[in-house]
């Protein structure tokens, strides 16, 4: 124990007190004991920074692991692709208004424009070897001798006096629709913003027949009819049926058409029966089956409407096959009419249950969000107009009749009943904060199918109604707004401009360097409306690049269906079903648990027959759709914007060279089909 014995503390009052303290024989010296403390916190702090430090090279270990392995199985995925051999010239692969001939000359166009690249890129490197520089004046080259100084000169005048000229005006006039359709972009961004600010949103009238008396009292729920077309759409009918059968509404008021246009006798047997199930349940709830699909979706749509039941309704809703409606839906969009007579269409927008599940789906969210966030809501806000997105909103049946009614005109009847309508006088109202789940399509031939007949149709459109739009009793600027912004620049200017400027014009710059695209053109400006795009999307931004770089992909199919479409090349007017995977949200698993299992409590039977007649079908489907293809036109623009790079190097041309780089590598990953849906 320690000892305390005399040393000497003298208090003020001249006391003194002796204490002493000896250490005992354990004790440490304090100068020993804190160097002894020092150096094992050095160790402490050195085995933690060692084992951070492990850590974090564990973590990039196994980053650059996880790289790797993506890089292999792209490579095989690849390797795979090639060695199969099926290309978008296989029947059943090409989009739905692309007719083979036209395909062809197309592909064969752009093949001869690549070996047109890779013979100057030849000659340049030859004529670069030889030392000379491309802003050599000809009379210089012409004191050379020889016979390939001689022809490089002559190329160089063809260059100077003829192509340069009607390149650089074809470019200044891409620029020009360019930077309209850059300022148009810009316009609804700023449009988008102010509504946010001042937090501007439709508003259900209140009074006498408001949103709050239609909650009050079952007289006051107006009678509705739900359509749900659909056609051998076996993977998405129940959740779609059950959806709609779930909505919150007087049973005694709204009846659920069920318009099945399916070909196939299992996937019909098979939505016969969850429709007779609901019936069972006491739902109103029709099945009509057309055999013959005259008109298609339209013509679907014009049979239903055509019953005799249906004067008693006074609004109707579609529902595409694989929407799932909130059960509030009806109670959050049919109040808006209330009081607004002249309101003939309530649009809600769209969410999707798959859009994280691989790349090409991420890329369609963004474009989506955009269209929704920006485009509809502000043109539903200064405008009261905007194109019908076919599904997920509510019509007023007097304004469908007084528009004309369901036409099979063209494969987008969903835009011209909206352009009927809003020639006729009625508003239409975009809800931004409903929404209505559904799914993307995940593979990139079911998305390239969907995209061409997305802008093959409105040329049709725009043809058909063009005379109907100059005659019609809006205002001028209506009729501006109808001609010059929805149809033309971003229907027409858009997918034009988008395809000549970046595939065509900006490859040839490089071999005809003595016309220009400035690098604001390239890249500044691009990469700005990128920005302005992933806004509404905030969580996308890491994929800003990939979806540049997909835009300017996707602008071939887009190109050739707008040109089709314009000038009805091919069968235009085929209509193909997007396909779908059946894929439901974590709610709607958990519905669908608690539907089945009360469903198992009534002891219902299924229907052995069907299910007899749906194993005898399923192998023909996934034969004829379950493996990836060779996209030609994609891999042939590949190889050129790689020749383009290639001969960028010689230009000392960064910017032009990175931007080919990586377009090129772009239409290389879409052409051997690696952005969507892998098939084993």
């Amino acid at each position: 124990m320690a000892q305390w014995s005399g040393r000497e503390a003298r208090g003020g009052g001249g006391m003194s007190v002796v204490v002493k303290m000896e250490s005992p024989d354990w004790a440490v010296p304090q100068s020993e004991a804190g160097a002894a403390g020092g150096k094992a916190g050095r160790g402490k702090n050195a085995r933690q920074i060692t084992w951070v430090l492990l850590l974090k090279a564990h973590r990039a270990a196994g980053k650059l692991t996880g790289a790797a392995s993506a890089a292999l199985s792209v490579a095989a995925a690849a390797r795979r692709r090639v060695a199969a051999g099926r290309t978008d010239a296989d029947a059943g692969a090409a989009p739905p208004g692309e007719s083979p001939a036209l395909r062809t000359r197309f592909y064969g166009f752009l093949r001869a424009f690549l070996l047109l690249s890779m013979l100057l890129l030849a000659v340049d490197v030859a004529a670069h070897l030889q030392g000379w520089h491309i802003a050599v004046d000809v009379p210089d080259l012409l004191t050379v001798e020889g016979l390939l100084a001689a022809g490089y000169a002559s190329w160089v005048r063809i260059r100077l006096e003829y192509l340069a000229p009607a390149l650089q005006f074809l470019a200044n006039a891409c620029v020009v629709l360019f930077l309209i359709q850059s300022a148009d972009r810009l316009i609804l961004c700023l449009g988008c913003l102010w509504i946010k600010l001042r937090g501007i949103k439709p508003v259900p009238k209140a009074g006498g027949k408001g949103s709050d008396n239609v909650e009050a009292g079952a007289g006051e729920f107006p009678m509705v009819l739900v359509q749900i077309p659909m056609c051998n759409e076996k993977e998405v009918y129940q959740q779609s049926i059950g959806a709609v059968c779930s909505l919150d509404w007087p049973r005694s008021n709204f009846l659920v058409q069920v318009l099945d246009d399916s070909d196939d006798a299992a996937t019909s047997a098979l939505i016969k029966e969850e429709v007779e199930k609901w019936q069972r349940e006491g739902l109103r709830i029709l099945y009509r089956h057309r055999v013959i699909r005259d008109g298609y979706k339209a013509g679907n749509l014009k049979s239903a409407m055509n019953c005799s039941y249906v004067k008693d309704y006074e609004f109707v809703v579609i529902f595409d096959a694989d929407f799932q409606p909130e059960p509030d839906f009806l109670k959050r969009t049919v109040p808006h009419f209330k009081g607004n007579e002249d309101v003939g269409l309530v649009q809600a927008r769209w969410s999707f249950v798959n859009k994280d599940e691989n790349l090409l789906t991420r890329l369609q969210n963004i474009n989506l969000c955009f269209h929704f966030e920006v485009e509809q809501q502000v043109n539903g806000i200064f405008l009261n107009f905007f194109g019908f997105n076919g599904t997920a909103g509510v019509w007023r049946i007097k304004a469908l009749e007084d528009s004309g009614g369901w036409m099979e005109r063209t494969t987008v009847e969903d835009m011209d009943i909206a352009v009927r309508a809003h020639l006729k006088g009625w508003k239409f109202l975009f809800l931004n904060d409903v929404e209505c789940q559904c799914e993307l399509p995940e593979s990139y031939e079911a998305y390239r199918k969907q995209q061409h007949r997305w802008h093959s149709g409105p040329m049709q459109l725009f043809r058909l109604c063009f005379v109907d739009i100059i005659k019609s009793k809006i205002g001028f600027w209506k009729k501006f707004n109808l001609i010059f912004l929805f149809f033309l620049l971003r229907k027409l200017i858009l997918p034009f401009y988008s395809f000549t400027l970046f595939c065509i014009i900006l490859p040839m710059t490089m071999f005809i360097p003595e016309a220009e695209l400035p690098a604001w053109v390239v890249c500044y400006i691009p990469a700005t409306m990128s920005l302005l795009n992933i806004l509404p999307a905030p969580k996308s931004f890491p994929f800003i690049v990939p979806y540049l770089l997909f835009e300017n992909t996707m602008s071939v199919t887009k190109f050739n269906a707008m040109i089709s479409g314009l000038f009805q090349l091919g069968s235009a007017y085929e209509w193909v079903v997007t396909k779908k995977s059946g894929r439901s949200s974590e709610g709607d698993l958990v519905a669908l648990v608690e539907k089945q299992s009360k469903q198992q409590r009534v002891g219902s039977a299924p229907n052995l027959d069907s299910l007899t007649k749906e194993s005898a079908h399923p192998k023909k489907d996934s034969v004829k759709k379950k493996h990836n293809r060779i996209y030609r036109k994609e891999l042939a623009l590949s190889f050129l914007l790689l020749t383009a790079a290639a001969r960028s190097l010689l230009s000392v041309q960064g910017i032009h060279f990175y931007f080919l780089l990586f377009q090129g590598v772009s239409f290389l990953v879409v052409g051997l089909d690696l952005i969507g849906e892998q098939i084993e």
